[in-house]
């Protein structure tokens, strides 16, 4: 019997309307504030069936697809597949705080497809190594957002 999939996920809060907040978590928008960031577009741009392809510092190709874009409902949907590593889902959930602002919710399930992607759906899914990973995020969107505001 094979092992269930593994699954972190972690929220945040941002200091702007869930439109805004959205558009940092898609291919392009990513650009804005994650180090290294650059997606090799495929095919379409946002919506549901777009692809593109990412390649990190250690070289590992993933081929993310988009399975859902829905922006009036703050969610966007990728799955993906880090080659040779890991196969898995990313869902970004971003809904309109009661006291202002967007809660950014980020989980990611995994799936291991070898030995060294066994190491790494570990590492990248332990508990502290997760919330550092959001932590990190949070600023640096919070980073773009500012700079967007300031441009403007």
């Amino acid at each position: 019997m094979s092992a269930p999939p593994a699954t972190q996920v972690r929220s945040f809060h941002l200091l702007a309307p869930p439109s805004r907040v959205l558009a940092l978590f898609t291919a392009r928008g990513e650009r804005d504030w994650a180090p290294g960031w650059n997606p090799e577009m495929l095919s379409g741009a946002e919506e549901r069936g777009s692809a593109f392809r990412t390649r990190d510092t250690h070289g590992q190709e993933t081929v993310w697809v988009v399975t859902e874009y829905e922006p009036l409902q703050g969610r966007v949907s990728y799955a993906r597949a880090a080659l040779g590593s890991n196969i898995g889902l990313v869902d970004v959930i971003c809904t309109q705080a009661a006291a202002g602002g967007t809660d950014v919710s980020v989980r990611y399930t995994l799936t291991a497809l070898s030995e060294s992607g066994r190491a790494f759906v570990r590492t990248f899914l332990e508990a502290g190594q997760y919330s550092r990973m959001i932590d990190e995020w949070r600023a640096a969107t919070t980073e773009a957002l500012a700079k967007s505001d300031a441009s403007t």
